[in-house]
């Protein structure tokens, strides 16, 4: 078992729970034999990014083959489909939809043949003004096979892909408003693209002498890459024999960086935005600390998300840190339903309280965010029938009170619990909870030690520094940042 395998999984099972979900990761490599190979094991690293599909496109210089499936990557590829990925180039996808429908038409990368020449492309992110453009071309007469914001970006490279791929991409991407982290394989070149602002995540390596990309720092790790750098925002990245060739055509935009990958998303073992994931976290705990500090026992987290976080807040607080409760990282899909009797057994089955060593005691809970509330909740119930006698809990960001268009699940505002109760002692009251504080916006930011005008903050703020997609409702959004 791989060492990152345990937590990767357990991430899986928090999106079953009520917590948040990213859209995807991707994965590319340029020059390395058996590129299929190292873009499995890529994806592998990058399963807490997407669990409803996974695929890979290879190419050899001559052909470019593609394979994709519904399911975890462990699931979708054998041997014998690697073995039929063939060459030294490959892209991958891992995929959880927030545009388009979980079908396997949906499944990324993308492959199309155009005027002798194939191009895969997979993508992360979502384009707030692909509902639009996708109407325009099909008002020109393009047929499109899926339902997803990614094929827009093909229809409008094709015609200008005459005038060379840097072209048709500058001027499809000119037409795109949005966050958009892609990888591109065509028969002899990679292609890696990261939007003007940078919502999401891209980073650049080393591999054998050849290159390597990725969405977290964390992939590279796997097969065995050098991380180099981020890729910056608004770069296209060309990757042939000639070596690498980096292109900035677009203005410079404001960074918007998704501080909810730094807080949640992103796995601790990664490097994003110029951060190590688990030593920010690990501040937000020690700044959570300094802000709110009841009278209390121990310490402890909602495992696994909220752990590193609650590592900061019992250190910088002095109160010890607990595993209050101790989580199955064996649970599996299963078709056999428990009883009516075994009311517990959804909460039960992933996560069971330390009875003795809750028993009597007062307790701070240390998360990384609340959004519904409803699976907080439940633990914290459990909590009192252990025999709790205080429980409070610390969050480790501001109050998410907005939805986002750019690549996370939570698109209403009737999903999240602080847009209905907007008063901390509400929230408390219907979690059940003897005290709660959320993390400050100022503390927060203060932490990851970058200036606030790089992250984009809309879930907290309403404040969009792009303008959300109109389909959606004014029921979705507020009002947009200027």
């Amino acid at each position: 078992m791989f060492h990152s395998d345990r937590e990767t999984m357990s991430m899986v099972e928090n999106f079953q729970e009520g917590k948040p979900r990213e859209e995807c990761g991707v994965f590319a490599v340029y020059g390395h034999e058996g590129a299929a190979r190292a873009a499995f094991f890529g994806l592998f690293a990058l399963q807490h990014r997407g669990q409803e599909s996974a695929g890979i496109a290879a190419a050899d210089g001559c052909q470019v083959w593609a394979h994709k499936g519904m399911g975890l990557v462990s699931e979708v590829f054998r041997e014998d489909t690697l073995a039929k990925l063939p060459g030294r180039l490959a892209i991958g996808h891992v995929r959880y939809s927030t545009t388009g429908s979980s079908v396997l038409s949906n499944a990324q990368p993308f492959l199309v043949h155009h005027a002798d020449e194939y191009y895969a492309l997979a993508h992360n992110g979502n384009l707030t003004n692909a509902q639009d453009l996708r109407a325009e071309l099909e008002e020109r007469g393009s047929i499109f096979q899926s339902t997803m914001d990614s094929e827009v970006i093909v229809h409008l490279m094709a015609p200008h892909l005459k005038a060379g791929l840097e072209e048709a991409l500058t001027k499809a991407l000119s037409r795109v408003s949005g966050a958009y982290s892609i990888v591109m394989l065509t028969r002899d070149r990679v292609i890696a693209v990261r939007d003007p602002q940078g919502f999401r995540p891209l980073s650049l390596g080393r591999f054998n002498g050849g290159w390597v990309v990725a969405s977290e720092s964390c992939a590279f790790d796997l097969v065995g890459a050098k991380y180099l750098r981020d890729v910056q925002p608004g770069e296209i990245i060309i990757i042939d024999e000639a070596g690498l060739h980096s292109l900035t055509p677009f203005p410079e935009e404001r960074p918007a960086h998704c501080i909810f990958e730094l807080i949640y998303f992103a796995r601790p073992d990664s490097q994003i935005f110029g951060q190590n994931v688990y030593l920010c976290r690990k501040r937000l705990g020690h700044t959570l600390a300094r802000e709110y500090r009841p009278d209390a026992d121990f310490v402890m987290p909602f495992p696994d998300s909220g752990n590193y976080a609650a590592l900061g807040y019992s250190e910088e607080s002095g109160l010890p840190f607990e595993m209050g409760m101790i989580r199955n990282h064996y649970v599996g899909r299963t078709f056999i339903q428990p009883s009516q009797a075994m009311r517990d057994f959804g909460v039960r089955v992933k996560l069971n309280p330390v009875q003795p060593l809750i028993e009597g005691r007062r307790i701070v809970i240390v998360e990384d965010s609340i959004i519904r509330g409803t699976t907080s909740r439940n633990r914290v119930r459990h909590l009192r029938e252990s025999g709790a006698r205080e429980i409070y809990m610390a969050v480790s960001c501001p109050p998410t009170r907005h939805p986002c268009p750019y690549g996370i699940d939570f698109s209403m505002k009737g999903e999240l619990i602080a847009a209905e109760k907007e008063d901390e002692a509400e929230i408390a009251s219907f979690i059940g909870l003897d005290g709660l504080h959320y993390l400050s916006l100022e503390g927060m930011v203060q932490a990851t030690g970058m200036p606030r005008e790089n992250f984009c903050l809309a879930c907290y703020t309403g404040q969009y520094p792009l303008t959300p997609p109109k389909s959606l409702g004014k029921f979705c959004f507020e009002r947009s940042a200027s």
